[in-house]
């Protein structure tokens, strides 16, 4: 992807190496009514009592697996940081995080994105009469806390609807090349695509439909409907791929580091690869056939009639 040197979005808000806020359980949960809408690369959050307990057991492993210590977290119920070790933040000869460079390559690379995607929307929005307002995209390392509630890196990027925001620590670029195989700037550009797809079905009204929608579901229809919303943002980000490619911008094979990112983080070779088995009934967010179908399909036409995953088959 011929980045370098392109338009780079002001909408950045870089908070690596601050602190994370107090640990806390979602106000609203991930995955909940009102909660935000991740990449996922695990459990979806959401529930209580029994389930409650459940996600406690997932996120220790989670934390574990990022290298954070649950229970140092634990001893910061204070009000202490919550910053993942091993999370790429900067530390001085004290040990002290100094915070991520001001300007380093990854943010670069990520504000020209979000640039390419204000850019490719504006235009897709005026052409219906429509004005489209940018989110921001908030950078941290370790765990954040936003108007959706508290989150660690563990559960992957994620766009809040409550405050308009796509929250990104790009320590999980290396986890999507590294663990699960999908490497290529391309790829990375998905998933911040994806994100901001989801921003898209905020401002046009079908989030709020769907978090209205999915409170009297039950867990089989919710899991349906979440399929649903979440192919869809992949192929918005396919859309946006291919105005992308109409610019230029895109080398050989970058098309192939999307799709096989899509491919890599499906429900059930997610499963597949976590626990050995898949459970169809838990998708929620689409198998990775699904993925690579609805992403190829935006890339393909460019067209958001194309995108309609409610009244045609996923």
């Amino acid at each position: 992807m011929l980045w370098r040197g392109r338009r780079q979005s002001d909408n950045i808000d870089d908070e690596r190496g601050n602190s994370g806020g107090g640990f806390g359980m979602p106000g609203g949960g991930l995955g909940g009514p009102g909660g935000g809408f991740r990449i996922p690369i695990g459990g979806r959050a959401g529930g209580g009592g029994l389930s409650t307990i459940v996600i406690l057991v997932v996120l220790f492993f989670a934390l574990k697996a990022c290298g954070i210590d649950p229970l140092q977290v634990l001893s910061q119920l204070d009000g202490g940081d919550v910053i993942g070790q091993g999370s790429g933040q900067m530390t001085d000869d004290s040990g002290q995080g100094t915070g991520a460079p001001a300007n380093d390559e990854m943010k670069q690379f990520v504000a020209t994105v979000l640039a390419e995607t204000e850019d490719v929307w504006s235009g897709i929005f005026q052409a219906n009469g429509m004005t489209y307002k940018e989110p921001t995209l908030l950078l941290f390392s370790g765990g954040v806390r936003s108007a959706c509630g508290f989150t660690s890196s563990a559960a992957g990027p994620f766009y809040c609807p409550n405050d308009q925001k796509v929250y990104l620590d790009t320590d999980f670029f290396k986890q999507l090349s590294q663990q699960f195989g999908a490497s290529g700037d391309f790829a990375e550009a998905y998933v911040i695509a994806h994100e901001v797809g989801h921003h898209v079905q905020n401002l046009t009204g079908i989030l709020p439909k769907f978090n209205q929608m999915r409170q009297s579901m039950g867990e089989a229809d919710a899991n349906h409907m979440s399929m649903q919303v979440e192919l869809q943002a992949d192929c918005f980000a396919g859309v946006w791929g291919h105005y992308t490619a109409q610019k230029g911008i895109l080398e050989q094979g970058d098309l192939e580091e999307a799709l096989n990112a899509a491919q890599q983080i499906g429900d059930d070779t997610l499963q597949k690869k976590m626990q050995g088995y898949v459970v169809p009934e838990s998708f929620n967010h689409g198998t990775s056939a699904q993925r690579v179908k609805w992403f190829k399909r935006g890339f393909d036409s460019g067209k958001l009639s194309d995108c309609d995953t409610f009244n045609n088959p996923i």
